[in-house]
């Protein structure tokens, strides 16, 4: 299965939800059309937003800490969006993901694409020697060694419609972690947030973390992802 791959780089959330909506009509539109290269799996979106909060459609508005007027006064927005999950921040240094998938011509169900989702960032940061898992109950992919309280280094929201997906991932690269203090990330108030360069130490390459994510959801997911 094939996979066409979008490097967005920057773009206001607000447009990059539009493009994203479109593209998963389209691929809802033709997925029992015969015309259709039954081959093609859908898309892969990967995109840098400006600072955002965004609510899912079970989450709890009391979970953002601030007022909506402070955001805006600090240059971030906020939506209530369609996915899972509760309360998560976008912003630079943050690699978002949206992949936009027919999960019955990959050949998987919901579950296990979410658990692919985890295993790929799981890898991901694992070349980077940080240790990251699972934490039952709670979505994402998480660091619990240590005697620190559990952080999260990637957040992940799925809506899923006859199959097709959308939203997806947020792996904090080099994200600037004080946004995280206006919200209780993901509706908890006992755990925190970190970063690849946070737990490293290091600066690294947007790019290169991108490439990492792109080579592990080809090699779980057993698809072709591949650039126009």
């Amino acid at each position: 299965m094939r996979v066409e791959y979008r490097d967005l780089g920057r773009m206001p959330y607000k447009e990059c939800w539009t493009l994203q909506q479109s593209l998963f009509d389209e691929l809802l539109a033709r997925k029992h059309d015969p015309a259709t290269r039954q081959d093609e799996a859908g898309y892969l979106l990967l995109v840098e937003h400006p600072p955002v909060y965004t609510l899912g459609k079970s989450g709890h508005a009391e979970n953002m800490l601030v007022s909506e007027e402070f955001l805006r006064s600090h240059g971030a927005e906020y939506y209530h969006i369609d996915r899972g999950g509760d309360i998560t921040f976008h912003g630079e240094g943050q690699i978002v993901g949206y992949p936009i998938l027919d999960l019955e011509r990959i050949g998987i169900g919901l579950r296990q694409y979410i658990d692919s989702l985890e295993e790929a960032v799981i890898r991901t940061v694992a070349a980077y020697g940080i240790v990251a898992g699972r934490i039952a109950g709670a979505s994402g992919v998480w660091i619990t060694e240590g005697e620190r309280p559990p952080r999260k280094i990637c957040a992940i929201g799925v809506r899923s419609s006859r199959y097709v997906t959308m939203h997806g991932f947020a792996l904090n690269v080099a994200t600037d972690l004080r946004w995280f203090s206006h919200i209780n990330p993901c509706g908890f108030t006992d755990r925190g947030v970190t970063s690849i360069v946070r737990e490293t130490g290091r600066n690294i390459p947007l790019d290169e973390v991108k490439a990492l994510v792109v080579k592990n959801l080809e090699e779980i997911l057993k698809i072709e992802i591949y650039k126009k």
